[in-house]
């Protein structure tokens, strides 16, 4: 792995020290502040010493001093908060971008469930649809959402492709927090076997494009696209999003003022990166489109009825 973590760093930057900057803190990963997302409003019971937060960082979201244990709290329990790691705030930021409150917002890939958490407070949309395809995750994604008290949401665990067919051009913001190589892992002490093969990473690059052409089909005019990840190739992050403004012209990339600071420095796209060597998380990409026109005359289906037929849980 040593050697293809260190041909990645020689791709992602020129700068020898933020080489050996990146490849230190995933080689000798050091501890982040943990991170809550407030499903309630704060409760004066959490008595966490919090770090200050930075200009970006929303509202309901606090970063807490190294050593604190949120989820040993209480409040946990109760579904006061979510934990999660800062660069999954991270990665939900652009969503920030978005001023109209939306009808229906559409989680594609949601489990665990912290980015439904985020896009539910954040947005308050009249209806959150969690979907996650991988059937072993679904329970984990209803336990925390229940737990949390998110209200109201359907689940449901189908490929994009069946969504994309069923209920074409149905949701005002999608949400792709796609399936990744998982290199981000390693900056937080966990494995990732295989993450910097360039197999595994053309297999993931292939299955984020497969899973954004679908995306692109559930989004209506005027709605928007967020894609992210916790990878750091650009093969999954830059490429794969230059490929989706070749492939679908419609969707215009949306800049993140929030985010400036954050530009990806392997492109000129308004794309952000966050990185391990940071300090701040693990790591994410992230990036927000907007469906400018449309292409094809789509006839929506009736969404409630078939919710009602395919959802594995409801809120309601």
């Amino acid at each position: 792995m040593s050697k293809l973590l260190t041909k990645l760093s020689l791709k992602l930057w020129s700068d020898p020290q933020q080489q050996q900057a990146f490849i230190g803190a995933l080689t000798e990963p050091q501890p982040y502040s943990p991170c809550i997302a407030w499903a309630t409003e704060r409760s004066d019971e959490a008595s966490f010493q919090r770090v200050d937060a930075l200009p970006w960082q929303l509202p309901f979201v606090d970063r807490l001093a190294v050593g604190e244990r949120p989820g040993k709290h209480e409040l946990h329990n109760q579904g006061a908060y979510y934990c999660l790691d800062f660069s999954s705030v991270f990665a939900a930021t652009p969503l920030t971008a978005i001023k109209e409150q939306p009808n229906v917002v559409l989680d594609l890939c949601a489990a665990p469930g912290g980015k439904s958490l985020l896009a539910w407070r954040l947005l308050q949309p009249h209806l959150l649809i969690s979907n996650e395809v991988i059937g072993k995750r679904v329970g984990l994604l209803i336990s925390n959402l229940k737990r949390c008290q998110i209200n109201p949401v359907r689940v449901l665990s189908a490929d994009p492709s069946v969504l994309a067919d069923a209920i074409p051009a149905s949701a005002d913001v999608v949400l792709v927090d796609a399936p990744c190589t998982g290199q981000s892992l390693l900056a937080k002490g966990e494995s990732a076997p295989g993450c910097f093969h360039p197999v595994s990473i053309k297999h993931n690059a292939k299955r984020q494009r497969r899973i954004l052409a679908n995306a692109s089909r559930l989004v209506v005019q005027g709605g928007y696209l967020a894609y992210m990840t916790c990878a750091f190739s650009e093969a999954e992050n830059e490429r794969v999003c230059r490929w989706f403004t070749r492939r679908f012209p419609h969707f215009a990339p949306q800049p993140v003022d929030a985010l400036l600071a954050f530009q990806s420095h392997l492109t000129d796209m308004p794309c952000y990166r966050i990185w391990p060597q940071s300090g701040l998380g693990a790591g994410a990409f992230t990036m927000l489109f907007r469906r400018t026109q449309e292409t094809e005359a789509i006839m929506p289906q009736p969404l409630d009825a078939w919710l009602d037929e395919n959802a594995r849980w409801s809120s309601e």
